[in-house]
Formats: structure tokens, C-alpha cells, sequence
């Protein structure tokens, strides 16, 4: 568990893929228990720790989260939400390339309770959702996508693409023959405004394009990697 940020109000993380949020009927180790148990042994905490859970990322899928220390952080973070003042970035491969370098995507998503899944509806019986992406390189008949969330349902990037016939990588849900393999999504990037003293928090970590199935576009992230040590 890799710690980007914390103070005495939020604790922001890196969510490994596979681990879920929080305990499940599978009994694996969760993020949720691992943040309690790392802030009850760094700072000496007898009993119960707090720790707020505001928003998810699905269990594949690995990224930036952040978790609330005290009730009136997660109050104020759950209302940055609500004020889509959360921004979320992800980075994402698509198994084909899409006929525009940069769109927005409009669905009506309805979600099966029973299976877990979404799927696209009509306005009239899901509710809007919103993503933008812009390409970053085509390597293969595969893209590295960055991805703009304004809502957040879900699977939604899972199944935006997947329902224009660009399925995510590796998405053994919504992919009609995936590949073994982790899934190609990662959350690398969250901005929110702090809950007490209101000042930005921006927390970014890409992922690692040395495993696969990122390693594809090592070459990508390294010639990335040059530019910004130019600057």
C-alpha cells in the first residue's frame, strides 16, 4: 500500500489491482481494514480507527484513492462529490482504435444487482453518464486512452467503450473474448478540495508500464518520461 498524501483530515493512497475497497464475501485482505491497521500502528491508536470510504474503484482495477480520517472529512468529500468537485482521471487501453483522437461519450446506463453488470438503456430507464478521452498512442491495434470522468457509474468506462466495440484490455466482464491478464484500467489521477482548509489536493500515479499489459507502451511512457526532464 503506497501512501501519496495524509494528514490529520484525509489519507490518500495507491488501491493495488485485485484488492477490493473494502471486505467482501471472498474474506481476501482489503484496502479499507489495510488503511485502519496503518494508521492505528503509526500513530498509536488503541480500539476502532476511523476511516471514511467516499468513493470506489472496481476490484480489477488498481489507482489513486483517497479516504477520510475524521466523519466531518468524509461529510465534506462526500459533498464534493455531489458537487462533481472530484475530478478523475484514468488511463485505459482499448483492444482497437477509435475513429476520433478525442471525443465525449453519452450513455443512459442501467445496472443489473443480480450479476454486477451495466449496460446501455435509453434515457428513460438509466441514468446519464459522461466521459471524454483523448488518444495518447496506437501501438498493435491497441490505445492508451486518458479518460475524463464527469459521473461516476458504474463499470462506466468499462462499458462506454465496450458497447462501441472498443473493449478495455484484459476486461474479462465486458471484453466478448478477453485475453488472461490484468485488466487495462488504472486511476492515475484525483483532485478534490481539501475538506478543512479548502486548498486543492491534486494526487497522480501512473501506472506501471514496465507490467503488462501496460509494458506495451513503455516506449510511449518513456519518451514521456524525457520531455518532462527537458522542462
Amino acid at each position: 500500500m503506497k501512501i501519496l498524501y495524509e494528514d490529520n483530515h484525509v489519507l490518500c493512497l495507491v488501491k493495488p489491482p485485485n484488492m477490493p475497497v473494502n471486505s467482501d464475501s471472498s474474506n481476501d485482505p482489503d484496502l479499507l481494514t489495510a488503511a485502519r491497521t496503518y494508521i492505528g500502528e503509526k500513530y498509536h491508536k488503541p480500539g476502532n480507527v476511523y476511516i471514511g470510504l467516499v468513493h470506489r474503484l472496481d476490484r480489477p482495477v488498481g489507482g489513486v484513492m483517497v479516504f477520510a480520517r475524521t466523519s466531518k472529512a468524509a461529510s465534506r468529500l462526500s459533498d464534493a462529490i455531489r458537487k462533481n468537485q472530484m475530478e478523475k482521471e484514468y488511463m485505459a487501453i482499448l483492444d482497437g482504435v477509435p475513429k476520433k483522437n478525442q471525443d465525449t461519450l453519452t450513455d443512459y446506463l442501467v445496472k443489473d444487482e443480480k450479476t454486477n453488470t451495466s449496460r446501455v438503456t435509453d434515457a428513460a430507464h438509466g441514468k446519464k453518464c459522461v466521459l471524454s478521452y483523448e488518444v495518447l498512442a496506437v501501438c498493435n491495434r491497441k490505445t492508451l486512452v486518458k479518460i475524463h470522468l464527469e459521473t461516476g457509474r458504474s463499470h462506466q468506462i468499462r462499458v462506454q467503450f465496450s458497447s462501441r466495440g472498443l473493449p478495455l484490455v484484459n476486461d474479462q466482464r465486458y471484453h466478448s473474448s478477453p485475453a488472461k491478464g490484468q485488466i487495462a484500467l488504472w486511476a492515475y489521477f484525483l483532485s478534490f478540495p481539501h475538506p478543512t482548509l479548502k486548498t486543492p489536493v491534486v494526487i497522480q500515479e501512473l501506472p506501471d508500464f514496465t507490467k503488462a499489459p501496460w509494458s506495451l507502451f513503455k516506449e510511449f511512457a518513456d519518451e514521456e518520461d524525457k520531455k518532462k526532464n527537458q522542462i
